[in-house]
């Protein structure tokens, strides 16, 4: 098997990417990987060798991406926005041979210390000329095309770096029987993408949720993915309207601005059939919204880097207020208290998930791999309540919980509260220390544009919802959340940056 091989067999003449207004047909893509992979092993790179892609959104991360995994190397799609700090840790970390270097990485690969990164023996300039000492993309398209790599199912595909939600990211393992089974699972959904559609590709392929699922599931099927560089709500819309986009994943971020922008028509998402969130929880307020002004129903999903990455969806369900849906066909998923027991229906456990799908584990880190990988159950360190009817509901991460007092709050339930008010556009949750109950909920609000409001008026909103010991003791009014490119909260930074 190959992975790669997502892109045989479509018609020829049918649109795969549009990239800067630019139509390469299936056909055409074919023929450039083909030969990319000529290109690439003529250059020297091997078999198990790691391919570094620093590109957006854009047909030469496709490629190279599609050519990398093709002759049987490890693809490692890394942000090209990363601080040069940043990109030093990753690269060290998994000693590629080859970096592809995208347009818009280059104000952050100029500043790299190459030196920290001895195993790179050749960077390829996917646009333009080589420099002195580099591959030009172009030169390597002139190769002869070679075929597809045979390889086994757990011969490594990628090397993806988990969002860091939690602390230091790590590379997670996931082979061609992890990600191509993710995609026969996605199949088994009725009302999944299928050929014909046309996705909205804004989700960063560097991230999992873009790669496997805007990208994957797409090609797979022979659908027409339009790359996205990066997102503006007024210019999304009208990408949306001219191409008639039927197909939008994205994270919560953008459907919260998509809610915001008042100056859109009614019939703005009229083309759109399918409407998917995931990568992190969406308030209801902002599916309600998306719902009364476009008659958009947002579906929601759940997933992580580390299964693939889609353990439930609401496609055939419809949306439920609250809900990620039920679990793909071909996986397992338990909820377990904290005694390792499964919890009753209706009560809260930490997600595990068994099935072809969940990674390997952590690139050069066993002690990180065992302590997810149980048995051949991943530990998501989520936490979830099913229904009767098997509907999951996300509570939210074992590792955020706050315990005010000995009693448990989850931030997710807080921040929800707070976005019902008419003046709050956002809202993020942590516990910080109290000398007397432990811990003590802080929360840090956005408002909306022109919108005004005071501390004591939303803790006494939160009090018409909440328990008295769920609601913050102190509100920071800020200007943004700090998020990742996956549009995920992340807390540390609330914990370690604006707190301090």
């Amino acid at each position: 098997m190959n992975l790669a091989d997502m892109i045989e067999g479509h018609v020829d003449d049918r649109v795969a990417l549009i990239s800067r207004n630019r139509e390469t047909t299936y056909g055409e893509l074919r023929d450039q990987v083909g030969r990319l992979r000529g290109g690439l092993l003529g250059a020297g790179v091997s078999h198990g060798e790691r391919v570094a892609i620093l590109c957006g959104n854009n047909r030469y991360f496709v490629i190279s991406y599609l050519a990398t995994i093709g002759i049987g190397a490890i693809a490692v799609p890394l942000n090209p926005s990363s601080p040069a700090h940043e990109l030093e840790e990753e690269l060290a970390t998994v000693s590629p041979t080859t970096v592809v270097l995208g347009p818009s990485a280059r104000p952050s690969w100029d500043q790299v210390d190459r030196s920290k990164v001895p195993s790179i023996e050749r960077v390829i300039i996917a646009e333009g000329d080589a420099d002195p000492g580099t591959i030009a993309l172009a030169d390597l398209l002139n190769a002869e095309p070679a075929p597809l790599v045979d390889v086994e199912p757990d011969h490594l595909a990628a090397l993806i770096f988990t969002s860091g939600t939690a602390g230091r990211s790590k590379a997670a393992m996931l082979s061609h029987g992890n990600l191509a089974a993710n995609i026969e699972q996605g199949h088994t959904v009725a009302g999944r993408t299928r050929a014909g559609d046309v996705v909205y590709g804004v989700l960063p392929l560097f991230h999992i949720f873009g790669l496997n699922v805007a990208l994957g599931v797409s090609l797979s099927v022979g659908a027409t993915v339009l790359l996205v560089q990066r997102f503006d709500p007024a210019t999304a819309v009208q990408s949306i309207v001219q191409r008639q986009v039927t197909v939008v994943p994205g994270a919560p971020p953008m459907w919260i601005a998509f809610s915001h922008f008042d100056e859109l028509p009614a019939d703005a998402f009229s083309s759109v059939r399918l409407p998917l969130s995931g990568a992190s929880r969406l308030a209801p307020a902002v599916a309600d919204r998306m719902e009364e002004k476009f008659g958009l129903s947002i579906l929601e999903g759940y997933g992580l880097t580390e299964a693939s990455p889609v353990v439930t969806n609401s496609i055939d369900s419809g949306r439920r207020a609250g809900s990620v849906g039920r679990v793909l066909g071909g996986q397992e998923v338990r909820l377990v208290g904290d005694d390792g027991t499964d919890v009753p229906v209706g009560d809260a456990g930490e997600i595990w998930i068994k099935g072809p799908n969940v990674f390997l584990g952590y690139w050069n880190d066993q002690e990180a791999t065992d302590r997810v990988l149980v048995d051949g159950w991943l530990h998501t360190g989520d936490v979830g309540v099913v229904d009767e009817e098997g509907f999951l509901y996300l509570v939210d991460r074992a590792k955020d919980l706050i315990i005010v007092s000995g009693f448990n709050v989850f931030p997710a339930e807080v921040e929800e509260v707070l976005v019902t008010h008419d003046a709050v556009a956002e809202a993020a949750v942590v516990g910080v220390p109290h000398p007397h109950d432990g811990e003590a909920v802080k929360a840090y609000v956005v408002l909306e544009a022109g919108a005004t409001a005071d501390e004591d008026a939303l803790v006494d909103h939160c009090r018409d919802y909440l328990a008295r010991y769920k609601c913050p003791s102190k509100i920071v009014f800020v200007d943004h959340l700090p998020r990742n490119a996956a549009g995920k909260l992340v807390r540390r930074e609330l914990e370690g940056t604006i707190l301090a």
